[in-house]
């Protein structure tokens, strides 16, 4: 038997296994494990599953898998979900930091609200060329923990996410790790609306951490917004930028 709980940021939802004392070390192939817990309607179901290790240089490190098995650098969703269940779990206090693979996470636990600093972005291209179907689109990419793209269009909420979201994620140009792909409007001088086809998921989520900070740092570079900028995430929630 394996004790699992089930947490959700901004509608993002994980399952998050405290493997300090090696609890998931029977399954044998985590891989299968991953994938078997994540699938929807027959299982426990989930966007990723989050493993909480024990670490000898902050309060502990983690393992982020997405649903399809991949393990990958770095999830902010999922590092708000496992920064509160650290704290409510007496692992760690109300100042969290953890490892990842993309480095070291802050993050500051308020009741249920939790503040993540996230690792300092980088490869930033502004309006890159891609072509999809003979069309050419001006896109563009940054790193923020993982590899995002972020194009703008009018009405976010009007436009076909998960066809190009996934002709994106699947791009030449982005191979052979492939990409996340984010979609924003500018409501504001300080507001965007953003949705997101994840990598690994394989599909729209209801919000996106990491993707919601690449927009607001593309947009931003661009003269669209200026800071703080307020993100509303297919959730209905509101993810803030500084």
């Amino acid at each position: 038997m394996i004790e699992f709980y089930k947490m959700n940021g901004s509608g993002n939802d994980f399952i998050l296994i405290d493997n300090r004392q090696g609890a998931v070390a029977a399954v044998g192939d985590i891989v299968a494990f991953v994938k078997t817990v994540c699938e929807r309607k027959v299982s426990v179901g989930a966007d990723g599953l989050i493993l909480i290790e024990r670490s000898d240089r902050v309060d502990f490190k983690w393992r982020f898998f997405n649903a399809d098995g991949s393990e990958v650098e770095m999830c902010g969703n999922g590092g708000r979900c496992a920064a509160r269940f650290a704290f409510l779990k007496g692992i760690a206090g109300a100042n969290v930091s953890f490892e990842t693979v993309a480095g070291i996470i802050d993050a500051e636990v308020k009741g249920n609200v939790v503040k993540l600093r996230l690792t300092d972005p980088h490869d930033l291209v502004i309006d890159d060329q891609i072509l999809i179907e003979d069309h050419k689109l001006f896109v563009n990419s940054i790193n923020t923990g993982v590899p995002h793209v972020v194009y703008f269009v009018r009405d976010v909420d009007d436009f076909d996410v998960f066809s190009t979201g996934r002709t994106i994620r699947y791009h030449e140009h982005y191979r052979p790790a492939g990409t996340n792909a984010n979609f924003a409007s500018v409501i504001d001088g300080h507001t965007l609306k953003v949705r997101t086809y994840e990598r690994g998921v394989e599909d729209e989520t209801l919000a996106c951490g990491t993707g919601s900070v690449a927009s607001a740092l593309v947009a931003a570079r661009k003269g669209l917004v200026e800071s703080p900028v307020d993100v509303l995430v297919r959730s209905g929630e509101v993810l803030m930028a500084p």
